[in-house]
Protein backbone atom coordinates (compact mmCIF):
# COMPACT_ATOMS: atom_id res chain seq x y z
CA UNK A 1 0.00 0.00 0.00
CA UNK A 2 1.13 3.52 -1.05
CA UNK A 3 1.78 6.06 2.15
CA UNK A 4 0.75 9.61 2.09
CA UNK A 5 3.63 11.83 2.39
CA UNK A 6 2.61 15.20 4.40
CA UNK A 7 -0.15 17.09 3.54
CA UNK A 8 1.45 20.39 3.80
CA UNK A 9 3.87 19.36 0.82
CA UNK A 10 3.51 19.45 -3.15
CA UNK A 11 5.99 16.64 -4.28
CA UNK A 12 7.34 17.54 -7.37
CA UNK A 13 8.87 15.83 -10.59
CA UNK A 14 9.55 16.67 -14.24
CA UNK A 15 6.23 15.44 -15.83
CA UNK A 16 3.97 15.09 -12.68
CA UNK A 17 3.14 16.73 -9.45
CA UNK A 18 1.78 14.81 -6.22
CA UNK A 19 -0.77 17.31 -4.53
CA UNK A 20 -2.62 16.48 -1.26
CA UNK A 21 -6.22 15.85 -2.07
CA UNK A 22 -7.83 17.80 0.16
CA UNK A 23 -6.26 21.09 -1.36
CA UNK A 24 -7.69 19.90 -4.68
CA UNK A 25 -11.14 20.89 -6.20
CA UNK A 26 -13.15 17.76 -7.53
CA UNK A 27 -13.74 18.39 -11.33
CA UNK A 28 -17.49 16.15 -11.45
CA UNK A 29 -19.05 13.61 -9.31
CA UNK A 30 -16.67 10.99 -9.83
CA UNK A 31 -13.16 12.45 -8.88
CA UNK A 32 -15.57 14.06 -5.84
CA UNK A 33 -16.31 10.35 -4.52
CA UNK A 34 -12.63 9.87 -4.72
CA UNK A 35 -11.09 12.76 -4.03
CA UNK A 36 -13.06 12.71 -0.58
CA UNK A 37 -11.10 9.44 0.36
CA UNK A 38 -8.02 10.15 -0.92
CA UNK A 39 -4.55 11.15 0.47
CA UNK A 40 -2.79 12.56 -2.58
CA UNK A 41 -3.00 12.77 -6.31
CA UNK A 42 -1.19 12.73 -9.62
CA UNK A 43 -1.49 15.42 -10.94
CA UNK A 44 -0.18 16.18 -14.55
CA UNK A 45 1.71 19.34 -14.49
CA UNK A 46 0.87 20.06 -18.82
CA UNK A 47 -2.33 20.67 -18.37
CA UNK A 48 -3.41 19.69 -14.96
CA UNK A 49 -5.27 16.87 -15.29
CA UNK A 50 -6.17 13.88 -12.49
CA UNK A 51 -3.74 11.00 -13.46
CA UNK A 52 -4.35 8.64 -10.15
CA UNK A 53 -5.47 9.00 -6.63
CA UNK A 54 -3.98 7.30 -3.66
CA UNK A 55 -6.64 5.54 -1.38
CA UNK A 56 -6.65 3.55 1.58
CA UNK A 57 -6.72 0.60 -1.14
CA UNK A 58 -4.17 1.87 -3.01
CA UNK A 59 -4.20 3.61 -6.61
CA UNK A 60 -7.18 4.14 -8.17
CA UNK A 61 -6.87 6.15 -11.87
CA UNK A 62 -8.49 8.95 -13.15
CA UNK A 63 -7.86 9.47 -16.32
CA UNK A 64 -7.69 6.39 -19.02
CA UNK A 65 -4.26 5.01 -19.62
CA UNK A 66 -2.70 6.75 -17.18
CA UNK A 67 -0.33 4.08 -16.03
CA UNK A 68 1.21 5.19 -19.65
CA UNK A 69 1.88 8.61 -18.92
CA UNK A 70 5.22 10.24 -19.28
CA UNK A 71 6.73 10.29 -16.28
CA UNK A 72 4.63 8.31 -14.33
CA UNK A 73 7.39 5.66 -13.16
CA UNK A 74 9.04 8.49 -11.08
CA UNK A 75 5.83 10.02 -9.26
CA UNK A 76 5.51 5.94 -8.24
CA UNK A 77 8.58 5.50 -7.43
CA UNK A 78 7.84 8.84 -4.86
CA UNK A 79 5.20 7.06 -3.32
CA UNK A 80 6.67 3.56 -3.29
CA UNK A 81 9.50 4.55 -1.19
CA UNK A 82 7.48 4.03 1.73
CA UNK A 83 6.00 6.25 5.02
CA UNK A 84 7.83 9.69 3.75
CA UNK A 85 8.71 12.16 6.02
CA UNK A 86 7.89 15.90 5.49
CA UNK A 87 10.79 17.22 3.93
CA UNK A 88 12.99 19.02 5.44
CA UNK A 89 16.26 20.90 4.28
CA UNK A 90 16.84 22.66 0.71
CA UNK A 91 15.08 20.39 -1.73
CA UNK A 92 17.06 18.98 -4.68
CA UNK A 93 16.52 20.75 -7.87
CA UNK A 94 14.70 18.66 -10.73
CA UNK A 95 16.60 18.00 -14.09
CA UNK A 96 16.02 21.14 -16.42
CA UNK A 97 15.19 18.56 -19.48
CA UNK A 98 11.81 20.13 -20.17
CA UNK A 99 13.34 23.35 -20.98
CA UNK A 100 14.21 23.35 -23.98
CA UNK A 101 10.99 21.46 -25.27
CA UNK A 102 9.62 24.14 -24.35
CA UNK A 103 11.79 26.51 -25.85
CA UNK A 104 11.53 24.52 -29.36
CA UNK A 105 8.09 24.97 -29.26
CA UNK A 106 7.85 29.01 -29.36
CA UNK A 107 11.03 28.69 -32.18
CA UNK A 108 13.59 30.09 -29.12
CA UNK A 109 17.18 29.85 -28.65
CA UNK A 110 17.94 29.79 -24.68
CA UNK A 111 21.48 30.80 -25.15
CA UNK A 112 20.87 33.50 -27.11
CA UNK A 113 17.28 34.42 -24.83
CA UNK A 114 20.17 34.37 -21.89
CA UNK A 115 22.72 36.15 -23.56
CA UNK A 116 19.84 39.17 -24.44
CA UNK A 117 18.46 39.32 -21.29
CA UNK A 118 20.98 38.16 -18.68
CA UNK A 119 18.15 35.73 -17.11
CA UNK A 120 19.68 32.36 -15.77
CA UNK A 121 18.41 29.19 -16.09
CA UNK A 122 15.79 28.32 -13.07
CA UNK A 123 15.01 24.95 -12.25
CA UNK A 124 12.31 23.61 -10.37
CA UNK A 125 12.49 22.61 -6.57
CA UNK A 126 11.76 18.35 -5.50
CA UNK A 127 8.89 19.99 -3.44
CA UNK A 128 7.43 23.23 -1.85
CA UNK A 129 5.45 23.92 1.31
CA UNK A 130 1.94 25.20 1.35
CA UNK A 131 1.63 28.53 2.25
CA UNK A 132 -2.33 28.94 2.26
CA UNK A 133 -4.28 30.44 -0.63
CA UNK A 134 -4.08 32.83 -3.05
CA UNK A 135 -7.13 35.81 -3.83
CA UNK A 136 -8.49 32.87 -6.09
CA UNK A 137 -8.43 30.49 -3.05
CA UNK A 138 -5.92 27.84 -5.26
CA UNK A 139 -3.39 26.98 -3.21
CA UNK A 140 -0.49 28.87 -2.62
CA UNK A 141 2.94 27.26 -3.25
CA UNK A 142 6.65 28.31 -2.18
CA UNK A 143 9.78 27.14 -1.76
CA UNK A 144 9.89 26.51 2.28
CA UNK A 145 11.81 29.16 3.49
CA UNK A 146 10.13 31.95 1.05
CA UNK A 147 6.83 30.40 2.55
CA UNK A 148 7.59 31.34 6.23
CA UNK A 149 8.69 34.77 5.10
CA UNK A 150 5.84 35.75 2.82
CA UNK A 151 3.57 34.54 5.95
CA UNK A 152 5.64 37.10 8.14
CA UNK A 153 5.33 39.99 5.31
CA UNK A 154 1.26 39.01 5.29
CA UNK A 155 1.23 39.18 9.39
CA UNK A 156 3.24 42.40 9.30
CA UNK A 157 1.22 44.27 6.99
CA UNK A 158 -2.15 43.27 8.59
CA UNK A 159 -0.87 44.78 11.57
CA UNK A 160 -0.31 47.94 10.01
CA UNK A 161 -3.64 47.50 8.77
CA UNK A 162 -2.56 46.92 5.11
CA UNK A 163 -3.91 43.97 3.02
CA UNK A 164 -1.77 42.36 0.92
CA UNK A 165 -3.16 39.74 -1.68
CA UNK A 166 -1.03 36.95 -2.72
CA UNK A 167 -1.60 36.14 -6.61
CA UNK A 168 0.58 33.69 -8.03
CA UNK A 169 3.53 31.86 -6.61
CA UNK A 170 5.65 28.73 -7.90
CA UNK A 171 5.22 28.05 -11.54
CA UNK A 172 6.17 25.07 -13.60
CA UNK A 173 8.25 25.24 -16.78
CA UNK A 174 5.10 23.77 -18.36
CA UNK A 175 2.95 26.55 -16.73
CA UNK A 176 5.23 29.11 -17.91
CA UNK A 177 4.96 27.11 -21.54
CA UNK A 178 0.81 27.25 -21.19
CA UNK A 179 0.89 31.22 -20.30
CA UNK A 180 2.91 31.76 -23.52
CA UNK A 181 0.44 29.18 -25.69
CA UNK A 182 -2.97 31.13 -24.68
CA UNK A 183 -1.77 34.35 -25.00
CA UNK A 184 -0.18 33.60 -28.91
CA UNK A 185 -3.71 31.54 -29.19
CA UNK A 186 -4.94 35.55 -28.46
CA UNK A 187 -2.76 37.20 -31.45
CA UNK A 188 -0.19 38.21 -29.36
CA UNK A 189 3.18 38.17 -30.81
CA UNK A 190 6.10 36.24 -29.03
CA UNK A 191 8.35 39.58 -28.28
CA UNK A 192 5.49 41.09 -26.75
CA UNK A 193 5.07 38.30 -24.27
CA UNK A 194 8.19 38.05 -24.08
CA UNK A 195 8.09 41.69 -22.61
CA UNK A 196 6.03 40.72 -19.52
CA UNK A 197 6.54 37.34 -18.93
CA UNK A 198 10.05 35.62 -19.05
CA UNK A 199 10.50 32.54 -21.01
CA UNK A 200 10.09 29.02 -19.54
CA UNK A 201 12.71 28.06 -17.98
CA UNK A 202 13.87 31.36 -16.82
CA UNK A 203 11.11 32.76 -14.30
CA UNK A 204 12.07 33.32 -10.83
CA UNK A 205 8.57 32.33 -10.11
CA UNK A 206 10.03 28.67 -11.10
CA UNK A 207 12.10 28.43 -7.95
CA UNK A 208 9.05 28.80 -5.81
CA UNK A 209 11.00 32.04 -4.42
CA UNK A 210 9.07 34.59 -6.52
CA UNK A 211 5.07 35.98 -5.90
CA UNK A 212 3.03 38.49 -7.44
CA UNK A 213 1.63 40.35 -4.87
CA UNK A 214 -1.84 42.37 -5.13
CA UNK A 215 -4.25 44.70 -2.82
CA UNK A 216 -7.74 43.48 -2.28
CA UNK A 217 -9.31 45.51 -4.82
CA UNK A 218 -6.88 45.97 -7.48
CA UNK A 219 -6.71 44.26 -10.68
CA UNK A 220 -3.35 41.82 -11.19
CA UNK A 221 -0.41 42.51 -12.30
CA UNK A 222 -1.18 46.23 -13.46
CA UNK A 223 0.65 48.88 -12.98
CA UNK A 224 -2.07 50.35 -10.61
CA UNK A 225 -0.82 48.82 -7.60
CA UNK A 226 2.17 51.27 -7.66
CA UNK A 227 -0.52 53.97 -6.34
CA UNK A 228 -1.88 51.37 -3.28
CA UNK A 229 -1.00 51.43 0.21
CA UNK A 230 0.26 47.90 0.01
CA UNK A 231 2.94 48.82 -2.26
CA UNK A 232 3.89 52.02 -0.14
CA UNK A 233 4.19 49.49 2.55
CA UNK A 234 5.96 47.15 0.69
CA UNK A 235 8.53 49.55 -0.58
CA UNK A 236 9.20 50.63 2.58
CA UNK A 237 8.93 47.15 5.05
CA UNK A 238 9.77 44.05 2.30
CA UNK A 239 13.54 44.25 2.41
CA UNK A 240 12.89 43.65 6.12
CA UNK A 241 11.59 40.45 5.29
CA UNK A 242 14.13 39.17 2.39
CA UNK A 243 11.88 40.62 -0.62
CA UNK A 244 13.18 42.61 -3.23
CA UNK A 245 11.14 43.92 -6.29
CA UNK A 246 12.94 41.93 -9.60
CA UNK A 247 11.92 44.22 -12.35
CA UNK A 248 11.76 48.20 -11.23
CA UNK A 249 11.18 50.49 -13.98
CA UNK A 250 14.47 50.50 -16.64
CA UNK A 251 15.92 46.98 -15.46
CA UNK A 252 18.93 45.54 -17.36
CA UNK A 253 16.41 42.17 -18.24
CA UNK A 254 14.24 43.63 -20.75
CA UNK A 255 11.26 43.03 -18.52
CA UNK A 256 8.33 45.22 -18.49
CA UNK A 257 8.00 47.50 -14.84
CA UNK A 258 7.08 45.55 -12.46
CA UNK A 259 5.67 46.75 -9.30
CA UNK A 260 3.86 43.25 -8.33
CA UNK A 261 6.59 41.10 -8.36
CA UNK A 262 8.74 40.60 -5.25
CA UNK A 263 11.70 37.76 -4.71
CA UNK A 264 12.49 36.57 -1.29
CA UNK A 265 16.26 36.53 -1.13
CA UNK A 266 17.82 35.48 2.42
CA UNK A 267 20.10 37.39 4.00
CA UNK A 268 23.79 35.65 3.65
CA UNK A 269 26.03 36.32 6.78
Amino acid sequence: MHAAPSSRFLLNTPDIELWPARLLRARGNRDARVLSRATQVLRRKRDGAYLAAVLPEGLVGLLPRWQREAGIDEALDLLDAGALPAPSGTPPDLPLSQVEACLDALGLDGDAYAARTGLPLVAEPAWLAFAGFDRYRRPLWLEAATARAWQGLHAAAARDDVALDAVSGYRSHAYQSGIFERKRARGLALDAILAVNAAPGYSEHHAGSALDISAPGEPPAEDSFERTAAFDWLTRHAADHGFTMSYPRDNPHGIVYEPWHWRYRPAVD
